[in-house]
């Protein structure tokens, strides 16, 4: 993951999800299921802080095997990480 300030005062996400020699479909899949977790974990944490960050998230091959449950734990974990008051 990286992250730099945003020149939009909001909060914005980019997911980079390489082949790693998998299929569209499979690329695809995962795709949805990283932009669901976000939605659901880390923009709204963010917003709520105020945090206007450009966050952009790169699968590794390890990430086409997860479940769906902890991929969302992992993102919910980098949200308490990047959007938590300090």
């Amino acid at each position: 993951m990286f992250v730099t300030d945003s020149p939009a005062l909001r909060p914005r996400l980019a997911l980079v999800v390489p082949r790693h020699g998998r299929k569209i479909v499979e690329r695809n899949r995962l795709k949805r299921r990283l932009k669901e977790g976000a939605r659901l974990e880390l923009l709204p944490r963010c917003r709520d802080r105020g945090a206007a960050l450009d966050i952009v998230i790169r699968a590794r091959p390890q990430a086409y095997e997860a479940e769906s449950r902890q991929l969302l734990n992992e993102i919910g974990g980098l949200a308490e990480q990047l959007c938590s008051e300090s």
